[in-house]
């Protein structure tokens, strides 16, 4: 728990706090919990209050002593009891719940809706039964006088299911295409279902037809709200006789009266969420509503009031609390990477209780980390202060009047981008111009001004031949923006040529810049093809003046000495390209080449045999002969007739 003030306000954190990782031991916590001032002053209000994964629902009972969540992974129910403090029991269910609902004041009748349009009901000692709907449920309610339990979900009917007889009655025929949540009021029993068209159907459940009709999609649209899509109802709730919340896909709360179609009131959580759920706190004339990112409460008065009843200790105790920062258990330990570990030479400490697996990592002692650190690289702390005070200087120069300094890196580049920048401010033609981003002033390409990593390599083969047509585009450019000045100082009508050159000496002047520009990248490839050959004559005259030293090799027991000419043969074969090798192995008989009828081409390749192979196939075609002239015949094996049995 943690306490702190905002505007004279007090706020309770009932989660804040220390965090303890799950992987500490009992003794581990019990000893933090001893020396941690922090730790031993946390509360934990109910015990094992929490899910594994996620929670999905979470409701109380009416009489207020049980809370009942539902939650994955694996798909469960939790009942916790608030006199006790804990948890009392634990559930696992076959598929996820989607919403649930206490028809009793404790926990003794409990119906769950499943996201497999199963409906489960259980007792106090577990599962009783469970049955199915037709279509898809999204949301239930049960009407106490009739026993009816009302089903709304991907279909335009509500289900009812009798629990006093049974058995499913006639479904309620809306108009809708499908409905999303649904509610009943406590008080007249009226029952309303929310529309994916953005409106609200309500129905009296005695004579089973529909009573009213609310738009509330249109009345959810002001002057101030930014619409994209067609407001769906998502949430639902009645309060009293008169007084019913609506929560829109779009993130509006309206809050109705029964008398009126129009909204008394709307609130705009201004994210563009569905509305999650809304409810209200009638004690302190409160309406909270909360989609998938906040709870928004709506009070008078900025006092939360009173602790419930079943926890009406913590009042004493948050008076009792200072206010503390925020704090974890987390901050003492470092995570380290197997990789991490390799760098700092603790490979060895795997399965040593100074580390401890988690998820793709390790935890780590902060203080064993940087003691190692330190070992390991001992200057790595002066070089990351200075570099910290290089960039403080370097932050306080850019705040002085900047003078026209070219950077460290690529200084041709910077000052051809200042160049063409003052060409352009100079320009009358610069009003109808569209302005561009300077690259030197932005942040995108700061690193390619002070990394050294991206000098541009004037040397290479790329930029010598691409440098000239660089060259040539930034001239035309020039050209066109002095053709627009003379168009903007002439101001001479379309049909006639401006004045200067006439058409036929500019585009033989472009021609000749053509001609002059596919010169000069001829002549850059030329020297690249003679530079590129001086450098192959070099790397043969020192291949000559190499001397080579013999090399011995030591053959194995049982292996004939090959020359290597077959090396040398393989080494030339994988040297040529696919279709010569083709034709070479189709030479050999190794390779047969065939048309299919769909007109495709078929490869047969015949793999090659070693020698003992070769020799171990002959050895077999030779005893296949042998015994084919040992064979005898049986023909005359036949019998007597009248002796014995004949011979089948």
């Amino acid at each position: 728990m943690q306490v702190s003030s905002l505007n004279e306000v007090k706020i309770y954190s009932l989660s804040c706090g220390k965090s303890l990782p799950e992987w500490l031991s009992d003794r581990k916590k019990r000893a933090l919990q001893k020396k941690n001032v922090d730790v031993r002053r946390r509360i934990e209000l109910i015990q094992d209050f929490e899910m594994p994964t996620v929670c999905t629902t979470i409701k109380v009972s009416k009489d207020g002593q049980y809370i009942l969540a539902t939650g994955t992974y694996k798909p469960r129910v939790r009942c916790y009891d608030t006199y006790q403090l804990s948890l009392k029991f634990e559930r696992c269910l076959d598929s996820e719940v989607v919403t649930f609902e206490t028809l009793s004041d404790d926990y003794s009748k409990i119906v769950f809706l499943h996201n497999d349009r199963y409906i489960e009901f259980h007792s106090q000692s577990g599962f009783y039964y469970k049955t199915r709907i037709p279509k898809f449920g999204r949301d239930f309610s049960y009407h106490y006088p009739s026993c009816d339990l009302y089903f709304v979900g991907a279909s335009s009917e509500v289900y009812r299911l009798n629990l006093e007889q049974g058995r499913y009655l006639n479904p309620l025929q809306t108009d809708a295409a499908e409905n999303n949540v649904c509610d009943i009021n406590s008080v007249h029993g009226l029952f309303a279902t929310g529309t994916v068209e953005g409106r609200v159907e309500c129905w009296d459940p005695r004579t089973r037809s529909r009573v009213g009709l609310l738009d509330c999609a249109l009345s959810s649209v002001t002057a101030d709200s930014e619409i994209n899509s067609l407001p769906t109802i998502s949430a639902l709730k009645f309060n009293g006789a008169l007084t019913m919340a609506v929560g829109t896909s779009t993130g509006q709360v309206l809050l109705y009266d029964l008398r009126s179609d129009k909204p008394l009131l709307v609130k705009d959580h201004q994210y563009g969420l569905p509305i999650k759920s809304v409810h209200f706190q009638d004690s302190l004339d409160l309406i909270l509503s909360a989609d998938s990112r906040i709870v928004k409460m709506w009070n008078k008065n900025s006092v939360l009031g009173p602790a419930p009843r079943w926890c009406s200790f913590l009042d004493n105790l948050t008076e009792e609390l200072e206010e503390n920062p925020e704090s974890t258990v987390y901050d003492d330990y470092k995570f380290v990477t197997k990789k991490d570990l390799e760098n700092l030479g603790l490979t060895h400490l795997i399965g040593s209780p100074f580390l401890r697996a988690y998820m793709h990592g390790f935890f780590m002692d902060i203080r064993l980390y940087h003691k190692v650190k330190l070992m390991v690289n001992p200057f790595a702390y002066e070089e990351y202060r200075k570099d910290k005070i290089r960039q403080k200087i370097e932050e306080t120069r850019a705040q002085r009047v900047q003078l026209k300094k070219l950077p460290k890196v690529n200084k041709e580049l910077a000052l051809k981008l200042i160049e063409e920048e003052e060409e352009k401010q100079k320009s009358t033609w610069k009003k109808k111009v569209k302005s561009l981003p300077n690259i030197l002033t932005d942040d995108r390409f700061k690193v390619m001004f002070e990394n050294p990593d991206f000098q541009v390599d004037e040397e290479s083969e790329e930029f010598r031949l691409l440098n000239p047509l660089v060259s040539k585009i930034s001239e035309k450019r020039k050209k066109k923006l002095r053709l627009l000045e003379q168009q903007e100082l002439h101001e001479k009508e379309e049909e006639e040529e401006p004045e200067g050159k006439p058409s036929d000496a500019e585009s033989s002047e472009s021609s000749d810049d053509e001609k002059a520009w596919v010169e000069e990248v001829r002549k850059q490839r030329r020297l690249l093809q003679q530079e590129e050959k001086v450098k192959r004559q070099e790397r043969l005259k020192e291949d000559q003046q190499t001397v080579l030293k013999p090399q011995f090799y030591e053959i194995k027991a049982g292996e004939e000495f090959r020359s290597f000419k077959d090396s040398a043969t393989k080494q030339k074969l994988m040297n040529k390209t696919l279709e010569d090798r083709l034709k070479l192995e189709a030479k050999n008989g190794t390779l047969s080449v065939s048309d299919t009828t769909v007109g495709s081409k078929q490869l047969t390749f015949t793999l090659k045999r070693s020698e003992q192979q070769k020799k171990q196939q002959e050895a077999e075609k030779l005893h296949r002969q042998e015994r084919k002239t040992l064979r005898r015949s049986a023909g005359h094996l036949k019998s007597r007739h009248g002796r014995g049995r004949p011979f089948h």
